[in-house]
């Protein structure tokens, strides 16, 4: 049976500015741009991989997706149905459809509460099932994720860092979510249990049909999971595109960068070494013009006065004025 595939969430120009105020009595409030401008879809069943270092609009994007905070600029839907002109009872339904998984297995569990009662907390706040159904169905999902019928009445602090994951993979599924947002889920975890929280993840999206929106510094692991790759620098997407083809052939000068610190085995699949100059620079005070250029070895005069345009080139999303001369 071929399985459905259809955009579960698409995003346009999608901003998000916060205001801060400066000392001195004359001095105007300035907007902290966290996140400024993307725009992409994802389609059921698919992985699209947020990639960036810290203070890119990664998090950012994900408290928006999961309607925690709502966008300054721009819309998106879910299922079809518009997220920011929707009322406060549709976007209740509409939370339930997304779900998350965040990155510490250690400090997103209550130490307090069994892990039953944590899988059947969202039942009890979003269903209407009995306490019988409730057990039944979080048994069916830890089944899922690999945990035991044994395991339902003991507490977080019993399980492995891995273990915990799946507790939270598992409390993330139990309201049958079209999307799923992983903020950087296999960071806190050793090397050698990685690999089975990301096939655990592959495969319950292959069981499921789940959409995944995977936020990840870890480029070894977003080549894995991914199907699209969206690179961001401080607040703007730079390059995005399916991930083969970034992977094989990177544009943007920091998209480079970033392949060509990742470590390769094989020695012919080393990316050519390409330094960053200078620091990541302040949000609060990004340069002009395109935000990278004080770090870019390709740097023009019109780079320092013009943000560039995102343009299609070589099948991808590029936001640079000199991806034809690199």
């Amino acid at each position: 049976m071929t399985k459905d595939k259809h955009p579960v969430i698409t995003a346009n120009d999608l901003k998000k500015y916060y205001p801060v105020k400066q000392d001195g009595f004359f001095k105007k409030d300035i907007n902290l741009k966290a996140l400024d401008g993307a725009s992409f879809s994802i389609d059921a069943g698919k992985t699209l991989a947020v990639v960036g270092e810290s203070g890119c609009g990664k998090s950012t994007l994900a408290r928006l997706v999961t309607m925690i905070e709502e966008p300054t600029f721009g819309e998106f839907t879910i299922s079809g149905t518009n997220v920011v002109k929707s009322s406060k009872k549709e976007k209740k339904t509409l939370r339930s459809k997304v779900q998350i998984v965040f990155q510490d297995p250690y400090g997103s569990l209550n130490p307090r509460k069994k892990v039953g009662d944590i899988l059947e907390e969202p039942l009890i706040i979003n269903s209407e099932l009995d306490k019988n159904q409730r057990r039944e169905k979080s048994l069916a999902i830890m089944e899922k994720v690999g945990l035991t019928q044994e395991q339902y009445n003991r507490y977080p602090h019993m399980f492995s860092g891995g273990q915990r994951q799946r507790i939270a993979v598992a409390r993330a599924l139990m309201l049958n979510p079209s999307l799923v947002i992983a903020d950087e889920p296999v960071s806190a975890l050793d090397v050698s249990v990685q690999a089975q929280a990301l096939n655990l993840l592959m495969d319950l999206q292959e069981e499921m049909n789940l959409a995944y929106l995977f936020i990840s510094h870890d480029l070894s692991v977003v080549r894995l999971i991914s199907h699209e790759i969206m690179v961001m620098y401080l607040g703007r997407v730079v390059e995005q595109g399916e991930k083969n083809t970034i992977f094989d052939n990177p544009l943007h000068p920091y998209t480079m960068a970033l392949l060509a610190a990742t470590p390769r085995v094989n020695a012919d699949s080393r990316q050519k070494k390409i330094r960053l100059s200078g620091e990541l620079p302040s949000p609060l005070n990004p340069p002009s013009g395109c935000t990278f250029h004080r770090r870019c070895a390709y740097m023009s005069d019109i780079c320092k006065n013009l943000a560039p345009e995102p343009r299609q080139i070589a099948g991808r999303v590029v936001s640079c004025h000199n991806v034809d001369k690199i």
